[in-house]
Parts: C-alpha cells; sequence; structure tokens
C-alpha cells in the first residue's frame, strides 16, 4: 500500500508542485491550503509523513505540527520561507522532524520525506517482527524496545518523536563512546547536506534531555562532550 503523505501550504504552485513530484514517486497525496482542511485529513487518515509550511492564513505550521504531536508520532518536515535558525529551532522543538528552507529543489524534498519514511517504517509497531533480546536497549531505568518503537523511563512510557528516537538509539547501541553530531546525522538521514552550521542534532538533544529530566551540567543519561560528540555512559 503507498505510502500517505499530507502536504499544507498556500502557496497553490508550491503545493501543486510538490504533489507531482510525490505522485511520480507513488505516493497517495493529500493536498490543502489551509490548516483547517489538514485537520479534517489528520483526524480521518491513517497518514506516514507530513509537509507543513509555517505561514498559513488561518494557523500557522508550529501550531498545526503541536497539534499532530498530541496524537501522532510518523514524521513532520517544515517548510519555512525564512533561512533564520530561529525558526527552525521552533520547529524542532514543536516535535518536527526536519525542515527545508524556501525556495527548495523538489527532488531534495522528495529525499529527505524518503529518508524519513525509511526510517519511520523501520520502527514502525505496525511492522514489527517479533521481539529478541537485542531489540531492548536500557540504561538507569530507561527502556527503549526498537521492534515496537516504545520507550520506558522508570516504568513511565515516553513519547517521542522518529528523530528523538533514532537519537537515542544510536546513542545506546554505542554506549561508551562517543558519537559526533555528523555521525549522528548521517546515520539518521543518510545523506550529506549536513554542515558544521547545521544545529538540527543540537535541537532534537536538547528536546530530548528535557523529556528524559536530563541537564547538561549533571547528565544522568546523554553526556555532552565538548568538541566531540555525546554519548551515554557505560554503567559500572
Amino acid at each position: 500500500m503507498p505510502d500517505k503523505i499530507l502536504i499544507v501550504d498556500d502557496e497553490t504552485a508550491i503545493a501543486d508542485l510538490v504533489e507531482v513530484y510525490l505522485q511520480n514517486e507513488n505516493y497517495t497525496v493529500f493536498k490543502y491550503y489551509t490548516a483547517g482542511d489538514a485537520l479534517a485529513c489528520i483526524e480521518r487518515e491513517e497518514l506516514d509523513l507530513a509537509i507543513l509550511d509555517i505561514m498559513l492564513p488561518d494557523m500557522n505550521g508550529y501550531d498545526l505540527c503541536r497539534r499532530i504531536r498530541q496524537d501522532h508520532t510518523y514524521p513532520v518536515i517544515m517548510l519555512t520561507a525564512k533561512d533564520e535558525e530561529t525558526d527552525k529551532i521552533t520547529g524542532l522543538t514543536l516535535g518536527a522532524d526536519d525542515y527545508i528552507t524556501k525556495p527548495f529543489r523538489p527532488l531534495e524534498l522528495v529525499a529527505r520525506v524518503k529518508a524519513q519514511l525509511r526510517r519511520y517504517k523501520r520502527y514502525n509497531p505496525a511492522s514489527a517482527a517479533p521481539e529478541t533480546e537485542t531489540d531492548v536497549l536500557s540504561h538507569s531505568g530507561l527502556l527503549l524496545n526498537v521492534r515496537t518503537h516504545e520507550c520506558m523511563l522508570n516504568e513511565r512510557p515516553l513519547t517521542l518523536t522518529p528523530t528523538e528516537f533514532s537519537i537515542l538509539r544510536i546513542l545506546l547501541e554505542n554506549k561508551g563512546n562517543v558519537v559526533s553530531a555528523e555521525e549522528l546525522f548521517h546515520q539518521i538521514w543518510q545523506d550529506e547536506y549536513y554542515s558544521k552550521s547545521n544545529n538540527t542534532i543540537t535541537v532534537h538533544i536538547r528536546h530530548l534531555r528535557e523529556k528524559l529530566g536530563d541537564t547538561v551540567e549533571k547528565p544522568n543519561y546523554i553526556r555532552t562532550i565538548w568538541g566531540v560528540g555525546y554519548k551515554i555512559e557505560r554503567q559500572p
């Protein structure tokens, strides 16, 4: 069954163009020019990914992303007309998984959609195989089930976005070793558009720490190795 993708952008030319490129990749596309119409689709359809413009006439993309994250964990890609860090950080903090700045190349957006869907489907509970011991990663009261995409902290469920889940999984799998932001980026997105000025991983780490109740000064889970990367210490 084709993956279902939501597009919300009031610039009809851009929305129509993205729709054509995604349909050429055999995705099922739900295209809307307002957040109100998109919300009805979100309630009605089981979507696999959403592409949201920040500037919408009836509700901004941030609020729409927040509404999605109340009940859904599928990837969200934000579209912004501004190349400003604050816009990107705001979207990522609210639960978006990626962002792309207008104007953009349609093929680049398609590549990012594919990368997000690969990661999401890999850990989607609906396609999970029988659980094995290696599917559960643990550390100091934290349990991560990579098959069912479930995370528990001291027996309390944590709701993580696909990107947050992937970061935590990689750090747990490399427990005791430092993983650089660049390594995390390449493992998660599986492409080469990382640059030293890209703070995507930093923002996701910050949001992940908030959910874990962690701090930079006294980390129980994610430790920053300044100038190198991040690590989760091995327990004695």
